[in-house]
């Protein structure tokens, strides 16, 4: 399992790299929608087995409206920032809506405030929160839309996969060697107070380490030594906040996994779960603290 999980780390930081610097933002744009589909899916996958009934389509046609909305209309300057917001505050108010109505016609559904409920959180927990992706790699793009994502969005997807992720293989062999006091034993047994701080220093030395190698610049945004401490410590602590908050979705209905595509690591949803919570909190430390040249 151990050998599975390596290898398909390696492969997918590999395609990460790869799509960043060479396929067309359209195609990027294409591809985070069917990412957000298949963890969507995993996602009422998951309801379907608590016996919660949800309106799965529905769900998902309006997680890729979501992405869609600001992949088209988001870009650097203030008011095109402003566009893209206005767009996506109408598309989740559209979704809302149509969420709505789908229930309408429901004659046995005996749950609808449930399927409502539930439907809509996949729509915010996966796709809107997976948007802030969208908005990490296309929100400084000055090449166009036919071009491959520019220099600052790929710097800053390749920066959060990399602090974020390097938490999980330090927290995971940290885990494995020293720990011994269980972090969250109801949702997450294996684990540890000890994995997380291993976790913590390897994002912390991986966060460093970008610094020092680009000088302080992730193309556009220019930050400092102590914004790299501090979001070496803070990206691992929010992730394993995402990764918890799937174990405990996987508890309730009682499954290990979200999926089985992934050899050694599950399904989309298990590989997202640490980056949905992620991305939003580094797109707001970028958009508050730090300077855009």
């Amino acid at each position: 399992m151990l050998k599975k999980r390596i290898m398909s780390g390696l492969l997918l930081g590999g395609m990460c790299i790869a799509v960043a610097n060479y396929l067309p933002s359209p195609a990027c744009w294409l591809l985070l929608v069917g990412i957000a589909a298949l963890a969507q899916y995993e996602f009422y996958g998951m309801l379907d087995k608590a016996g919660l009934p949800v309106f799965r389509v529905v769900g998902m046609l309006s997680g890729a409206a979501v992405i869609s909305a600001t992949f088209w209309t988001i870009g650097p300057e203030a008011e095109q920032l402003a566009a893209g917001y206005r767009w996506e505050n109408l598309v989740i108010l559209l979704t809302v809506m149509a969420v709505f109505m789908r229930q309408f016609p429901q004659k046995n559904n005996h749950k609808p405030i449930i399927t409502i409920a539930v439907t809509l959180l996949g729509v915010w927990y996966v796709a809107f929160l997976l948007n802030y992706l969208t908005r990490l790699a296309f929100g400084w793009r000055d090449d166009g839309m036919m071009h491959a994502v520019g220099p600052t969005g790929r710097m800053m997807v390749i920066y959060l996969v990399a602090v974020v992720k390097m938490s999980d293989v330090g927290a995971f062999f940290t885990g494995r060697k020293l720990g011994k006091h269980k972090l969250f034993p109801r949702l997450s047994p294996k684990k540890t107070i000890e994995g997380l701080a291993g976790g913590v220093v390897s994002s912390i030395l991986v966060s460093l380490g970008f610094f020092w190698l680009t000088d302080g610049a992730l193309g556009k945004v220019q930050f400092a030594f102590h914004d790299a401490l501090i979001l070496g410590m803070i990206l691992p602590v929010v992730g394993v906040l995402g990764d918890l908050f799937e174990s405990l979705l996987k508890r309730a209905a009682g499954i290990k996994d979200s999926g089985t595509i992934i050899p050694g690591m599950g399904g989309v949803l298990d590989v997202l779960d640490s980056l949905l919570f992620g991305a939003p909190v580094l797109y707001a430390y970028v958009s508050l603290f730090l300077s855009v040249g």
